[in-house]
């Protein structure tokens, strides 16, 4: 019975996310464990013509990790990729390759059954649109952003020369956009962020979810130096001091929730589109528009953000000013 309900979420990605045309090489890539929802795309792909294959791969071991090398050449040729996955491959040279290559990308990490029927992906992502990429433009234009939240975040980074990513699930030729998350962001430049980050929603990786007490974070000239809080906090700290590499601190993106449909759930793309939200990435920048890849990309959600850009207030909770 989900397949027939899954059909809703499959017509607004082919038809309003990419707007899928007939003879278009349409290319899928999932894993074992999200197949039916590859497959419920497919169904809707093939119903507008296109050229339709299903890449099947075994999960990563991470967020983060390449597609196998085949793989990643097949996405190089594709018009249009739907990557339903578990373990993110958005940070990836697959994905910033293939949109060199004029794809239209749509990332769908961790993605349910459930998340094809309600929540974030009944957004209406038209209307969204505007807001999303006026904030991005603030970005674009921006040399200083200060971040500060309620919760005791109180950061502060240069943006200037980069550029503000606007995401709102609908995607040009080149471009890719997560799925359901309206967002917008940006890339630091490296070395420096400074401040603190209080982590108080959620963090949508290695199991942690939903924050049960708030995460400090110290951030020195572009990294975290320091981890402070309870079992949740440990769980992180031991993961990003397991690989060895300075760079997984690294300060990589800020990121503003724009989708009122969204639902804090614990599952990376329904939480970073929160309206109320901003998340701070950190990792793989590359993607993004900075310069680090290393091996993870993870997100530290907070509540009630105020942004500032260049001493002008853009930002501040669910309102935006732009």
């Amino acid at each position: 019975m989900k397949n027939l309900l899954m059909a809703k979420g499959a017509k607004t990605l082919v038809d309003i996310c990419t707007k899928v045309k007939s003879q278009e090489n349409v290319l899928i890539v999932t894993d074992f464990d999200k197949l039916t929802i590859a497959e419920s795309i497919a169904a809707a792909s093939i119903d507008r013509g296109a050229e339709t294959m299903i890449s099947i791969m075994q999960p990563r071991d991470r967020a983060g990790q390449e597609p196998p090398s085949p793989i990643a050449a097949a996405m190089t040729k594709a018009d249009v990729i739907f990557i339903p996955v578990s373990f993110s491959i958005t940070h990836t040279n697959a994905v910033k390759n293939a949109a060199a290559s004029n794809a239209r990308i749509i990332v769908m990490t961790d993605f349910t059954e459930e998340m094809m029927i309600r929540g974030g992906i009944t957004a209406d992502f038209e209307q969204l649109k505007p807001t999303c990429k006026a904030v991005a433009d603030s970005f674009t234009k921006g040399s200083k952003l200060k971040l500060t939240s309620p919760g005791g975040t109180d950061l502060e980074m240069k943006i200037n020369g980069r550029k503000g990513n606007a995401l709102y699930c609908i995607v040009e030729p080149g471009e890719f956009s997560t799925v359901p998350t309206v967002e917008a962001n940006v890339s630091p430049l490296e070395n420096t962020a400074n401040g603190t980050i209080v982590c108080d929603a959620s963090i949508p990786y290695l199991g942690i979810g939903i924050i049960e007490s708030p995460i400090k974070f110290n951030v020195e000239n572009g990294f975290i130096t320091g981890i402070e809080g309870g079992r949740q906090a440990e769980i992180l700290r031991d993961n990003l001091e397991s690989f060895h590499d300075n760079n997984v601190f690294n300060i990589a993106e800020v990121g503003v929730g724009l989708n009122p449909n969204c639902i804090m759930c614990g599952i990376m793309l329904e939480d970073e589109g929160v309206i109320s939200t901003c998340h701070i990435g950190i990792g793989t920048s590359i993607t993004l528009g900075g310069n680090v890849k290393t091996a993870i990309h993870y997100d530290l959600i907070m509540w009630q953000p105020k942004i500032l850009i260049d001493n002008t207030l853009v930002l501040n909770g669910p309102k935006v000013f732009v």
